[in-house]
């Protein structure tokens, strides 16, 4: 087997046959948690739902009064029209608390993301926001996390990080947006090239999660690209 192939093993090997550092129960329970989170709909109605919405204005335009949760307001954070509900249906409410996780933990790098304030901009960039639904529903799909128990490499390794941290899936989507950005800058691209900035961005993702030295989500290389 060549050299390649056996430190792409490394890890589910080592996930597989190494004393794990805690209990099956363990890890059924915090994937469990995750997927609960995932599974929740963006609704309109609900009271948590609006003003977690509300919390993302304030942290994304402090001191810029919102006029309502339906408003033409909304275009300047890159939803596709008035209503941001309507985008959420690909990512859940999770993709909700994705946002206001980056905008409260990485205000820096959040910022310079909503106002592309970084490199040469093309003059039809991605929407942010709607940037943001895509990158959850994308780290959804890559680590397979409806599954009932981790059915990939990848998905095994990031069960390990997880139970590391329960947020672990908020700061991978941080990674993931600025790494996402960088990617878009150093390919001169436009807004038609989205998808395959995205899949670019999900080969790194999965090329740096099986690394060998990765031990918590932190030690991820792309996560020294953020900026609190």
């Amino acid at each position: 087997m060549c050299n390649h192939a056996l430190c792409a093993l490394y890890p589910i090997l080592n996930w597989l046959c190494s004393p794990p550092k805690a209990s099956f129960k363990r890890k059924e329970e915090c994937l469990q948690r995750l997927q609960n989170r995932i599974e929740v709909p963006y609704d309109s109605q609900n009271r948590e739902h609006q003003e977690a919405l509300k919390a993302l204005w304030h942290a994304s335009f402090p001191g810029t009064e919102l006029l309502g949760l339906v408003s033409d307001q909304w275009k300047e954070m890159g939803w596709q029209g008035k209503d941001p509900s309507t985008d959420f249906r690909g990512g859940g409410f999770i993709s909700l608390e994705n946002l206001l996780y980056f905008a409260k933990n990485y205000p820096k790098s959040f910022e310079e993301l909503l106002c592309k304030q970084n490199g040469d901009r093309a003059l039809w960039e991605y929407p942010f926001a709607v940037a943001g639904v895509n990158i959850t529903f994308m780290l959804i799909q890559m680590l397979d996390l409806q599954a009932a128990k981790p059915r990939s490499l990848i998905g095994a390794v990031f069960l390990n990080l997880l139970i590391e941290n329960d947020r672990a899936f908020d700061i991978l989507y941080c990674i993931t947006f600025k790494l996402m950005d960088r990617k878009w800058l150093e390919m001169h691209a436009t807004y038609m090239d989205f998808n395959t900035v995205i899949k670019s961005t999900r080969r790194q993702l999965e090329r740096e999660l099986l690394l060998e030295d990765i031990q918590q989500i932190e030690d991820m290389p792309s996560y020294g690209f953020l900026a609190r």
